[in-house]
């Protein structure tokens, strides 16, 4: 791809390249656009409006090209900023007030230095987009039209995507000026350097299955993909107690804790990354061996631009697809739109993870080394004192001690129903301080209690939460291992264990809660019925007859009333020589009173004949009686 773009005789045209991940876009387009920077000089001058943009769709893939552009162009003195959200934007503005040659941005930031007169663009030579099919999946349309038509229109725009979608098509035809067209690899062939797995799982084993193809392959790096950050969390905090090193990124995360995540698995710090889509986008990472897709991509080009991590720069890759059998037909129109094929079987086994560390320690390069004298003298005093089976069994041990259990799937054919267990036989059980109280849980012990006890799952039996204590049922033959697992101090994490002579009587009691509910209900411990509240006490009361009216209660003096009858009636004044005043209405005409408070809706039209005569009849009747009101307040 590089050769293809810094072909002499493409000179300064405009380019829409079209190539796998892995195969060196940003030195590539760092290459193609050097001769129109500088030209026939060496250095750059000093430093002043920007002369090249480069435009990327994440704030990783924008800080990785500037580290790539700034190693490029070392010698040629030129000064790379980069301006993308989550940023101070006031570092970003005063870098480009110091001047700049080349501006790595993401399309949001970049819009808003332009419309704040931060970012100066009559002197750009060339543009890049690079991922430009990412950024229109994004939604950046807008932006990028923005952009292109703020820059000079004698300039130089370059187009960098894996794929070239319609939609960059279009974009090519309107802002490129008779762009030439380069496809450096055959659509129809899938990129050689990647395998594709396709693990079928049962519906129960999904996270499992995860965990047994990390630990099958063992890669430096691996990345698993989700498709919510809800996704991300849970998957990071499983691996996290299962013993695996592992960082989040998300879209959730700020700038400065994915910058984080991304170094500590550039350092080694971390082997596993659990990502989404659009935090992932673009980065690279040097050991990236494998890729995981915990759920299935929406498209065949999120699948390509997932595997696009692994496999780059010549090294070999794995792409490893868990599949559920109900998505077994997305994961096939996937790989049939992406146009690769894939090898179909179940996900690794405990038994072929199992059987994989066996032969990775068999195999592994410090059998072949020389022994240093220092490893010579304590392999001597190891061989005095223990026999070789002996230092066999603890080298097993402790290299096991490193890694995590494999975990045990079921059958993909039996519908992902697990085997049978075969009987569990004489046991031995121990007691954990804390239970109920300190939110201990099976699923928190049992990973806890095979890391610390050097056994398996098939090891333990029955796990029994109470309040204050945790009951552990353990295989009597495993009980000598275990116990040279935790140690002497008969801890785990902090908490005693202790040894039991007899299996613990184990109490099925309510809840504390509960129990203390039904006791106060009444004091004789019966529960209280619970009251009718279909009627209300006088509902219940006897009913009294009487026939005679009751006397016409009067209203007290200086009080306000209103006229039983017609729909626009004014409240009069009652003084106490019995004059009878219109009292002023602060409504406006033609609104009725609303007794909830408010400003109260205007009085549509009657809805019929017969209402619109009531209504002509009503006011007639306030007319003639002198109690009505003229616009002017006059009496009618």
């Amino acid at each position: 791809m590089q050769k293809a773009v810094t072909d002499a005789k493409l000179g300064p045209a405009d380019l829409l390249v079209s190539a796998q991940t892995g195969s060196g876009k940003t030195v590539g387009f760092g290459l193609a656009i050097a001769e129109t920077l500088l030209g026939d000089d060496e250095t750059f001058t000093q430093a002043a409006n920007p002369l090249a943009l480069i435009i990327a769709p994440t704030r990783e893939l924008a800080m990785q090209v500037k580290r790539e552009l700034a190693w490029l162009y070392a010698k040629t003195g030129a000064v790379v900023v980069s301006c993308v959200g989550g940023m101070d934007m006031r570092d970003e503005r005063r870098a480009l007030a110091r001047g700049a040659h080349i501006v790595v941005a993401t399309p949001g930031r970049l819009r808003d230095h332009i419309m704040r007169g931060s970012m100066v663009m009559n002197d750009l030579r060339a543009v890049v987009l690079d991922e430009a099919d990412e950024m229109l999946d994004l939604g950046f349309r807008e932006d990028l039209e923005f952009i292109l038509g703020e820059a000079p229109v004698a300039r130089r725009t370059l187009m960098f995507s894996a794929t070239v979608p319609r939609a960059i098509a279009t974009l090519a035809k309107k802002y490129q000026n008779d762009a030439i067209r380069i496809t450096t690899t055959s659509e129809n062939d899938q990129h050689a350097d990647i395998t594709y797995r396709a693990m079928q799982v049962s519906p129960r084993d999904g996270e499992n299955a995860i965990i047994n193809v990390l630990r099958y392959y063992e890669a430096p790096n691996a990345l698993v993909f989700c498709n919510t950050r809800a996704m991300v969390n849970r998957l990071t905090t499983r691996f996290s107690n299962r013993g695996f090193s592992v960082v989040a990124l998300s879209g959730e995360l700020s700038q400065n804790e994915r910058t984080h995540a991304l170094q500590a698995m550039r350092d080694g710090r971390a082997r596993v990354c659990v990502a989404t889509d659009v935090a992932a986008r673009g980065i690279d990472l040097p050991n990236l061996e494998l890729v995981i897709h915990a759920d299935l991509p929406s498209n065949s080009e999120t699948l390509l631009h997932r595997s696009g991590r692994t496999g780059r720069a010549g090294r070999k890759g794995i792409s490893a697809l868990i599949i559920p059998p109900k998505a077994r037909k997305k994961a096939e129109s996937l790989l049939r739109g992406a146009k690769l094929s894939a090898g179909w079987d179940e996900a690794p086994s405990a038994e072929a993870v199992l059987q994989k560390d066996e032969e990775r320690l068999l195999t592994h390069p410090t059998w072949q080394q020389e022994i240093t004298e220092a490893e010579h003298a304590s392999a001597a005093k190891l061989a005095e004192r223990y026999s070789p089976e002996q230092i066999a069994v603890a080298f097993l041990r402790l290299n096991n001690e490193r890694q995590s259990a494999p975990e045990e799937l079921g059958s993909v054919k039996d519908g992902g129903k697990p085997k049978p267990r075969a009987a569990f036989g004489p046991s031995v059980w121990f007691s954990i301080a804390g239970g109920h109280s300190k939110n201990a849980e099976p699923r928190r012990l049992l990973p806890m209690l095979c890391k610390a006890g050097n056994i398996t799952n098939d090891d333990i039996g029955a796990i029994r939460i109470q309040q204050d204590l945790s009951y552990v049922e353990i295989r009597k033959a495993s009980v000598s291992r275990f116990l040279a697992g935790i140690g002497n101090s008969l801890k785990i994490e902090g908490d005693d264990i202790t040894q039991l002579d007899t299996p613990p009587l184990i109490a099925n009691a309510p809840k504390p809660d509960f129990a203390a509910r039904q006791r106060s209900a009444t004091e004789d411990g019966k529960p209280a019925k619970k009251p009718h509240r279909g009627k209300s006490p006088r509902d219940t009361a006897p009913i009294e007859w009487n026939d005679a009216p009751e006397p016409r209660q009067k209203k007290p003096k200086g009080g306000t009333k209103r006229k039983p009858s017609g729909r626009i009636s004014e409240p009069v004044d009652i003084s106490r020589d019995g004059a009878v005043e219109p009292v002023r209405s602060k409504r406006k005409p033609g609104t009725k009173a609303k007794s909830g408070g408010g400003k109260a809706p205007p009085i549509g039209k009657p809805s019929s004949k017969k209402n619109r005569a009531r209504a002509k009849a009503a006011a007639l009747a306030k007319a003639k009686s002198g109690k009505t009101r003229t616009k002017k307040g006059a009496a009618g």
